[in-house]
């Protein structure tokens, strides 16, 4: 992967934290961004380049597309100046938030809030940094397992990332021409600071969650860093169009 570069939304916390620091170490450069948390946006910039590696990040929120255009000029200019490079490698859609909320309660704001992050977000970012995605180049979208594992409270979350999946099959079919494969992942219940935090900080809610896993324990960030960085390789280049659940067997 030496030369490659890779953009990642949501990269200063969590899944995209891990995923940025795999790939790193893999030699990729990475374009990261954050929506409030500038420390750990700093903190990860350090990291990877203690490592050796080149890093960028910048400010995004997902939810607000016009925002775009300018991202995407700034997101050029940061290849050219810091990457060398016209074109990146890989887009990895990984930002979002979790919302609990029963569809008895359900806010029309919670509900626009989360379609714009899982869905219309990603979407037409896609869309904006189309142009500047290397042909031969891959696509990732982050689903998640509440598409097949239901738990009361996350509908229109997981609602959303239904959609995601199916919207990578149509990305891959679109986007053959010029040989950009897209997946997602589809990541079980992970210790991270989704929904508060509570699988990775409340024991109950742990010993519950690892209870339903085939491997006997929640998973970990790096869990699906790893796995990402798998997906995006050479090895993995039939795959196409494809979910990929990462969950060590939730409920199976």
């Amino acid at each position: 992967m030496t030369n490659q570069v890779a953009l990642i939304t949501g990269a200063s916390r969590g899944l995209g934290r891990s995923i940025a620091v795999h790939l790193a170490k893999h030699g990729v450069g990475i374009i990261g961004t954050y929506l409030s948390a500038s420390k750990e946006a700093d903190a990860l910039t350090r990291e990877i380049e203690a490592l050796g590696g080149k890093v960028e990040m910048i400010a995004l929120d997902v939810r607000d597309t016009a925002t775009f255009p300018t991202f995407a000029a700034t997101v050029a200019e940061k290849l050219k100046t810091k990457f060398g490079a016209e074109r990146f490698d890989f887009l990895v859609n990984n930002a979002g938030h979790g919302i609990h909320a029963p569809l008895s309660d359900v806010t029309e704001e919670q509900f626009d809030s989360l379609i714009d992050a899982h869905l219309r977000g990603p979407v037409f970012l896609t869309q904006k940094l189309l142009p500047l995605i290397a042909d031969g180049g891959r696509i990732l979208n982050v689903s998640s397992a509440l598409v097949r594992v239901t738990i009361a409270g996350y509908g229109i979350y997981a609602a959303t990332k239904a959609a995601m999946q199916t919207i990578t099959k149509f990305m891959a079919v679109e986007l053959g021409a010029r040989q950009i494969r897209v997946n997602a992942i589809a990541p079980g219940a992970i210790a991270t600071d989704f929904g508060g935090g509570v699988v990775r900080d409340d024991e109950n809610v742990n010993a519950y969650v690892a209870g339903t896993i085939a491997l006997g324990r929640v998973g970990q960030p790096d869990d699906v860093g790893g796995a990402v960085a798998a997906i995006l390789s050479d090895g993995m280049g039939w795959a196409n169009g494809t979910t990929f659940d990462i969950s060590g067997g939730q409920a199976i």
